[in-house]
């Protein structure tokens, strides 16, 4: 009797701390997923001439991914992302993980002030480092491109071939001492017992960095990944500031931008709703994809 109270209150206490995180879970993601996926299935009907005579919201069925996979500007914007992620996630996930095996390794200095330093830019909000980024950009104004002209190089940043890869780098100076500080909490768990045992077996720094450390921070060197892949396909302020400083940014440069345009400035709140649901799934599909492939790999590697 004594046990089976017990056992009773602990599950009081149990859903008494599980709750407030399911509220909030069903509040702000699984709500706004099935508000967008209904949304994504009616369109807006208007009557009368010019269409003053009313507004009706009827059933449209799949007809706006339909809308929404045939127009040309949103499906260059997929593309343009995916160009972006497949070179801007390695060079910054590799950039994170040099970063935290150098930070972490048995004789570096001054590591707190580095690991603060180059976490900083995270702390900055991603519309202020774009429009930072932005005047170093702007000819004229750019120290950068002054240096460049000095040197005999007409160098435009916000040119349509340099663009994306101007944005890569706003990205990848905010996200790499993110990333970084993942990575190092992955290796403070690395028992130090693995590093003496390699020392004594005669591995240099180089060895226990590829043959232990690398290793052993796969499942963070993943997350990492993932979470790049999803805010690569999620690109929006960094275009949106730019915007107003060259011509070489249409409203669909990326699909939150084309989804952004489609609902605020058409008023297609219907398309607009496709559009992410859409986002969303790709999103699934790649991120997933992803975690199938390193996780088949990696059962290889073991046998």
């Amino acid at each position: 009797m004594a046990r089976s109270r017990l056992h009773s209150s602990r599950n009081r206490a149990a859903v008494g701390f599980l709750l407030p995180f399911c509220v909030l879970f069903l509040a702000t993601f699984i709500a706004p997923i099935c508000y967008a996926l209904y949304q994504s299935l009616f369109k807006v009907e208007r009557s009368g001439a010019l269409g003053l005579g009313g507004e009706t919201e009827v059933f449209a069925g799949l007809s706006n991914y339909t809308h929404a996979l045939e127009d040309s500007q949103f499906l260059e914007g997929f593309a343009r992302v995916l160009l972006f992620g497949v070179v801007q996630v390695p060079v910054m996930i590799l950039l994170a993980t040099v970063l935290a095996l150098l930070l972490e390794a048995a004789s570096a200095r001054g590591v707190v002030f580095f690991r603060t330093a180059f976490f900083l830019p995270y702390g900055v909000p991603g519309v202020i480092a774009s429009i930072l980024w932005g005047f170093l950009y702007v000819p004229g104004i750019s120290p950068f491109v002054e240096m460049f002209h000095s040197a005999g190089f007409d160098v435009n940043f916000l040119s349509e071939g340099n663009l994306l890869w101007a944005i890569a780098n706003i990205v990848t100076w905010e996200f790499t001492g993110y990333n970084m500080l993942i990575l190092i909490s992955q290796l403070k768990a690395v028992p130090d017992e693995l590093y003496e045992a390699a020392r004594i077996d005669g591995a240099n720094a180089w060895q226990v960095a590829i043959r232990i450390k690398l290793p052993l921070i796969r499942p963070a060197l993943v997350l990492t990944t993932v979470f790049s892949i999803i805010g690569t396909l999620q690109l929006f302020s960094e275009p949106l500031v730019l915007k107003p400083l060259t011509g070489n940014i249409d409203t669909g440069y990326t699909p939150n931008v084309h989804a952004y345009n489609e609902a605020f400035q058409s008023n297609n709140y219907n398309v607009a709703a496709a559009e992410a649901v859409l986002l969303a799934l790709v999103a699934c599909v790649l991120s997933f994809g992803f975690m199938r492939l390193v996780g088949r790999r990696g059962k290889v590697g073991d046998e």
